[in-house]
Parts: structure tokens; sequence; C-alpha cells
């Protein structure tokens, strides 16, 4: 998969969150692959002469590119080499015949092998061609009008992976949301409209295969994420945002009659129990949640229905999106030992903070007990409206979004 031969040096897991004298028996202990001395193993690894085999070079004949096309077969045994070779979701897909791709094609004038994005994940230089990204369509059941917004969406292929539960959030904005009927409002989060279903699935047919990840080979992660079966795809419900309120595409600089996706990565996403009440303002229950997140990057996105914008709009003051992200900026508090003792926190910004970056080396002086808050830049603090106004709910995550994709460029 590297294209050469290297040698590992394993040594167990997990690392972070361990005490010291754990990690003093690991580097005691023995190298998992050969159960020999760690340290002896890492010497020998660096000093012993190249074998016959360590000198080979080039790309080894089991990574040898799949052919453009598969021989004529049955369906069901088609569907059998789909599944066994990991290009599916386990789910059934529509097998992906010269014809269909070639008719999903017509939904683009971009040329079959234009590559779209080269991915370098997992080792090797494999190229995302539009050909590739009409055969996933095809394989989730999409139509030719979809193809401008799976091409942008696969320019962010393949979705996080790592050893943690993490995920991805696509979010639609602009005209494209009404030209293929996507559901911004009553159940926009459930299994209950086509497009998002479809939009959602195809990424994750093209992650996994465009972007090789198969379980135990290239995948790793302990417990893995279901929401990667769909990646929580939704489209904004700008039709229902509080006046002053922009979308997320705008307030990216993007023109309101631009169509744009936004893909973000993270790994929470808690629900709101039940309804706003007067009693308590509806940016204390946010804020409230948000304390359960990590704050990896002072990252979060919190997802509310209209109901939500408007009362926080109308009864609390908020006249934008920006003044809510700075409220809670300056609002949520953790401690800094439940900040700290986020492993992925720790791995990220502690080597930051011995370096004497700020805010991070302040933040490692502080006492366990001490608050602070880790929200530190508003801008990583997105606000998404939908929903279909029937009750004030909305979802807390920690997911970062990257940069919006202009889907028009694609048509």
């Amino acid at each position: 998969m590297n294209g050469m031969p290297i040698r590992y040096v394993s040594i167990p897991h997990p690392v972070a969150g361990l005490s010291k004298s754990v990690h003093r028996q690991y580097v005691e202990g023995n190298d998992l692959l050969t159960g020999k001395p760690l340290v002896q193993s890492i010497i020998d690894g660096l000093t012993r002469p190249l074998t016959e085999n360590e000198t080979v070079s080039g790309i080894p004949a089991a990574e040898t590119p799949e052919p453009r096309l598969l021989p004529p077969d049955t369906a069901d045994n088609l569907h059998r080499l789909f599944n066994e070779k990991e290009w599916t979701d386990y789910n059934p897909i529509v097998l992906p015949t010269e014809e269909k791709v070639a008719v999903m094609l017509t939904g683009t004038s971009h040329t079959p092998d234009e590559v779209v994005k080269v991915i370098n994940d997992n080792g090797g230089a494999r190229p995302l061609t539009v050909e590739k990204v009409a055969i996933y369509a095809v394989m989730a059941g999409a139509k030719p009008a979809y193809m401008p917004l799976l091409l942008a969406l696969a320019t962010r292929a393949p979705y996080g992976n790592s050893t943690t539960s993490m995920a991805n959030m696509i979010v639609v904005n602009g005209p494209i949301r009404k030209e293929l009927g996507m559901n911004s409002g009553t159940n926009a989060m459930g299994p209950y409209n086509e497009a998002n279903s479809i939009i959602g699935r195809t990424f994750t047919l093209m992650s996994k295969t465009a972007g090789d990840l198969r379980n135990g080979v290239s995948a790793w992660e302990s417990l893995g994420n279901n929401m990667q079966y769909n990646n929580v795809t939704i489209a904004e419900n700008e039709e229902a945002l509080p006046e002053g309120w922009e979308p997320l595409h705008v307030q990216m600089g993007f023109q309101a009659t631009d169509s744009v996706i936004t893909v973000g990565t993270g790994w929470s996403y808690i629900s709101s129990m039940g309804s706003i009440q007067h009693l308590y303002p509806a940016q204390y229950l946010i804020r409230d949640y948000m304390t359960a997140l990590s704050a990896v990057g002072s990252a979060a996105t919190i997802m509310m229905d209209p109901t939500v914008a408007t009362i926080l709009m109308e009864e609390h003051g908020f006249t934008t999106k920006k003044e809510l992200s700075q409220w809670l900026s300056a609002n949520v508090e953790k401690t800094a030992a439940s900040y700290w003792g986020n492993a992925v926190v720790a791995s990220t910004y502690a080597v930051m903070g011995l370096q004497g970056l700020e805010p991070y080396a302040s933040w490692q002086k502080l006492p366990g007990e001490a608050k602070m808050n880790p929200f530190n830049n508003p801008a990583a603090i997105q606000i998404i409206v939908v929903g279909g106004e029937v009750q004030s709910t909305w979802f807390a995550t920690d997911f970062r979004l990257g940069r919006g994709v202009l889907i028009d460029d694609w048509r």
C-alpha cells in the first residue's frame, strides 16, 4: 500500500488517557508484531541491512487497480462481488452498468475522465474522476440532476476516518435545494426524503470505495459512527430564517443565489430533550448542552428549528447568527480537567501549549477545577436553521464545517 517495504514497530493501544507507568510498561515490553523487546525492535529496524524483499520497488501486485469494467455475470453474483470487495454499505445497490452510468453523466457538462480529486489517503494516489462519481451516484439510486451537487461533494471525499468515532455532516444551501426537492422542513433529519437520503449515501459509497476504507485493513475506528450511513445530510431552511439571520453560504461570502454544499467533520451529536420554556432562555440551554462537547478547534454546529431561531431573535435580542455565536463563545464554560481530559484535545493541543502558544500555554497552567471558555473562536461556531416549526428543539454538535463548495461550477 505504501509502494515500498517499510519496517513497523507496534505498541499497545490506547496511549492517550493512561498513566506514565503504563506507558513505561509499553516501552519496556515487547513489540506486538515480532514479540521482541520493543526498544530492541526499534534499534533492529533502524540498523539491520535490508533484505532482498525490502529492496523491491514499484507498486505491489496486490494493489493493482481494478479494471474499468467487470466481466459479465448474473446480478446476484455481481451484488455478492460488490459486497465482498467492500464497495457498498451492505444495503442493496443499483448495479452501475455502462448504460446507466452514461445516462447519469448527462447531468453534467464535465467529461467522464476529468479528475475531480486525487485521494492520497491510505497510501497511493487514486484519481476520483467524474465517471467514478457517476458510478457511485447510480449505485445509490441518484438521478442525473444530482450530478453537479455530487461532483462538488466529491471534492471533499473521503469522509473522516480515524481510530475515534468520526463522522461527517453535509449542509446544502441555495436554489439547488428546491431543484432537487430536498427536505429542509418537517422531519428534515430523518429518512423521509429521497434527495437527502441519496446524497448522504452517495458520499458514503464514494468515501468507502475511492478512499479504500475497508474494515480492519484501512479503517480502524474502535466503535465507528452510525452517522456515516447518511452523513447527517440536510438542507438549510432558508425561507424560515428570522429577519437579519443569513443562510450559511451567505455567511461564508457566497451570493444568496449560489448553490453551495458544505461538509463538516466531528464526533458528537446531542438532541435537546424537549421544547424551550420561557423560564430558562434558549441560549442558556444551548450553552449547557455545549459543555459536553470537546471544543476541538473551538468548533460547534448548532442545528435549530426555526421556532428556536425566532425566539432567540425576537425575545432575546440576537439579531444575527454571528451575535449568538459570539455569546456562546463567551459563555460556554468547562473545567480545565474536563477540557484536557479529552484525548483528542490533549494529543492535538498539549504540544502547542508546551511550545508556549496561547491560549493553550495558559490553559495548561490552570488547576483542574478552574473554569475556562474553550470555544474561544466564535467564527468556528456555526448556526444552521432547519426543521418544520413543530416544536422548539435543536441539536448541539461538535462538527467543524469546512469551506463551502460552489455547486454551479460542476453543472
